[in-house]
């Protein structure tokens, strides 16, 4: 039985030495001399794992700054996505519809029955949490983000095919 075990391990052993290191990938560098952002690719099936990524985050933010925490709304989630996808199709980042909706009236359709506290957006190469940081050294998106009355958040986002994010949290009360 020992024999058996030790082949085993040697073979193991003999398999593992085998294996090369992996090519260290090459980065590509700017016509500045500095490296290029990677690529940062949004999978289908991510959705969830980011809307509970930022919701935690921005829980965090708001814990340290001795404020409630706020829960995820699928209607915020909503009128979010609606804005993130209209904001690429009008190619600018503004709080207007390209129907000429606000943010108002945005929660409003989607049957949203508080208050809407805020919306913060983004148009970006960036990670939302990369994105939630530039949020939050902003004083107009921080208030928003850690303002006392809100209670929900939505958090969507639209990718287009270069890879350009278009980010939307709304926050309810």
């Amino acid at each position: 039985m020992s024999r058996i075990l030790f082949l085993l391990c040697a073979a193991f052993l003999t398999v593992a030495g085998c294996t090369t290191a992996p090519a260290p990938t090459e980065t590509r560098m700017g016509a500045d001399g500095k490296p290029l952002p990677k690529l940062y690719r949004i999978r289908p099936g991510d959705k969830g794992k980011i809307q509970f990524r930022v919701l935690d985050s921005v829980n965090s933010l708001r814990e340290a700054a001795g404020r409630p925490p706020v829960e995820l709304n699928a209607k915020l989630n909503a009128a979010a996505a609606t804005h993130a996808r209209d904001m690429a199709i009008q190619n600018r980042p503004w709080h207007f519809g390209s129907d000429g909706s606000s943010p108002i009236d945005r929660v409003r359709r989607v049957g949203y029955e508080g208050e809407l506290v805020g919306e913060t957006i983004s148009e970006t190469y960036e990670t939302e949490l990369e994105t939630l940081a530039a949020w939050m050294e902003a004083e107009n998106t921080r208030n928003v983000i850690l303002s006392p009355e809100a209670r929900n958040l939505g958090f969507a986002w639209h990718q287009e095919t270069n890879g350009k994010i278009w980010w939307t949290m709304v926050m309810g009360s």
